[in-house]
């Protein structure tokens, strides 16, 4: 009984903080956001990277991105007086093909994430 407590409080655990990647930024409306990052499956060369991009930034709020083939990692920041809409910005990279498995709103740049990454 008690190994069936732990595994139901784990996975209960593992919903809560899956739940809570996928939460907007505070003061952001829902589905909005200011720099989101997008967990990203799929890419795996530069051709897939060169694809994300020219689809995110044909969108009319979508500001600097940064794309981390290694870390399977796509960010996005908005034009300035705009906020990403994470539902458009996942659709889009879902048509290019991808498989978004997390969204996480961040209060850093993307000139910040490119920084944080980058290779030390």
């Amino acid at each position: 009984m008690k190994k069936i407590l732990t595994a139901l409080a784990l996975a209960l655990g593992t919903a809560s903080l899956a739940a809570l990647a996928q939460t907007p930024a505070p003061g952001a409306a829902a589905g909005d956001a200011g720099t989101v990052k997008f967990a990203v499956n799929g890419m795996v060369c530069a051709f897939c990277a060169q694809g994300i991009e020219k689809r995110l930034t044909k969108m009319s709020e979508t500001g600097p991105l940064y794309i981390n083939l290694a870390q399977k990692v796509v960010a996005v920041e908005p034009k300035p007086g705009k906020s990403i809409d994470v539902a458009k910005v996942r659709a889009e990279i879902v048509e290019a093909g991808y498989e978004v498995t997390a969204t996480q709103p961040v209060p850093q740049t993307v000139a910040a994430i490119r920084a944080e990454m980058k290779p030390k």
